[in-house]
């Protein structure tokens, strides 16, 4: 028996459509739709976490320059961030569902990670791997993210956090496979391997993946006593919601959104030009296979993990603020990586490590939160995506200082550029001002 449907509205404006339960939806819990897009999203981040760790043996087996090999993760991740608009536009505009992206996304991953265990030259890479693989990527990250906010409106930030952090710590299996069991005989069926398990996985998952009607709300949580109350909400005293609704086209026209653009530029920046020189670094430092290994599993597993607990800290202290904190851990990650490169003890290493790990990651499910409380849930996918593409030019620009660290410029002048950035990214955090607001007002 159907439950009967309520359509209410708060004093906020959002309006919300009660009554049905998750089983009468889907025939689960929503518990079993979060682990569906956790799944895919636990594999699909090694094509960008792990590429730096395969870059060694995948040089050594082609015998090409590593500098070379560095600029397909560069393209990879514009086509990868550069999905997400356009998921999110067709995605909220309910002209395309999630099954037929998911099976398209896993077509294209399985297609970029074979095609990088066997293309033989570099535009093969390019056009395979990056383009296509980079896109597949990105329709599997869009998907499952606004899968799980649909199904989970009253605690989007958390469990947004909760997913997008398996991107990152879903790769450190593949990491320590890479640095410790793999060489260059055995790297291509490695990654034959993988693609295989990836393209099942998210195949799989993506098959089972619907959306709630437009608007849904669990039916045992008071939406109106949840948009006022701070016990039933506890995030809403320091991330008080949107003033208003505004469209995409409204958002881009506030002071807030370019600040959030420039600011996920330069923290995107240093994160991937990490994410690519971490495993390079250690080796040439002369550490040997298993301290390499551990600093990069260390590197991705705190990046992930730390998005869930920055969401959890900001929760009760404020997006902005912790963003703030965010950036400032980062930079201070990119101090301890340069005295690293300068020769300093590994205990420095480690400590830059935790540091860049922490601050490298946790600022994407901040920025998506702070998408939703500044412009509203209308648009909040469409916003969102539009702030997440910045990630396109800052794939480019860290891959490029990882460049000139391999080259002319070396590590320590690199990491120094990286810490700057970080510093930017904090200064901008502080300007940030909710829209609709007199500039009076905090």
């Amino acid at each position: 028996m159907t439950s009967p449907v309520q359509q209410i509205r708060d004093h906020h404006g959002r309006h919300y459509r009660i009554g049905e339960q998750p089983r009468e939806l889907m025939g689960r819990s929503r518990t079993w739709m979060l682990l569906l897009c956790w799944s895919p999203m636990f594999m699909v981040g090694a094509a960008q976490y792990a590429y730096g760790a395969a870059l060694p043996t995948l040089a050594d087996a082609r015998g090409w320059p590593i500098g070379a090999f560095l600029w397909p993760l560069a393209v990879w991740t514009v086509f990868q961030a550069g999905a997400g608009y356009p998921v999110a536009h067709l995605r909220h505009r309910h002209r395309l569902g999630p099954r037929a992206v998911m099976l398209l996304g896993a077509v294209l991953c399985l297609i970029g990670v074979r095609t990088l265990a066997h293309a033989p030259s570099l535009p093969g890479v390019l056009l395979g791997y990056s383009v296509l693989g980079g896109t597949g990527a990105g329709l599997v990250y869009a998907t499952c993210t606004s899968t799980v906010a649909k199904w989970y409106p009253e605690r989007t930030a958390g469990r947004v956090g909760f997913v997008t952090g398996a991107f990152a710590y879903g790769s450190v299996p593949c990491i320590v496979a890479l640095v410790l069991g793999v060489n260059a005989e055995t790297v291509s069926p490695a990654l034959d391997g993988f693609g295989v398990l990836l393209f099942v996985v998210v195949l799989a998952c993506g098959a089972l993946f619907t959306d709630p009607p437009r608007n849904w709300w669990p039916s045992h949580i008071d939406p109106r006593r949840w948009a006022s109350s701070g016990r039933l909400n506890p995030g809403r005293v320091g991330n008080p919601p949107a003033v208003r609704q505004y469209s995409t086209a409204e958002a881009l026209r506030t002071p807030a959104l370019p600040v959030m653009y420039a600011c996920l530029f330069c923290a995107g920046t240093v994160s991937l030009c990490n994410a690519a020189l971490l495993v390079i670094l250690t080796d040439r430092l002369g550490f040997g296979p298993w301290p390499v290994a551990l600093a990069a599993a260390a590197f991705v597993g705190i990046n992930g993990a730390g998005r869930a607990v920055a969401i959890r800290v900001s929760d009760r202290l404020g997006r902005r603020r912790v963003l703030t904190w965010v950036m400032g851990i980062q930079g201070a990650g990119q101090c301890c990586l340069l005295v690293t490169a300068a020769g300093s003890t590994g205990w420095v290493l480690a400590l830059g490590v935790g540091l860049a790990g922490l601050g490298g990651g946790a600022f994407y499910p901040l920025f998506a939160s702070l998408a939703r409380e500044y412009f509203g849930e209308h648009s909040t996918m469409e916003v969102h995506g539009v702030v997440y593409s910045a990630k396109a030019f800052s794939g480019v620009a860290g891959v490029g200082m990882a460049v000139l660290a391999l080259g002319p410029w070396g590590f320590t002048p690199v990491f120094a550029a990286a810490g700057f950035l970080a510093l930017c990214s904090a200064v901008l955090t502080r300007v940030l001002r909710r829209p609709g607001l007199p500039r009076t007002l905090p």
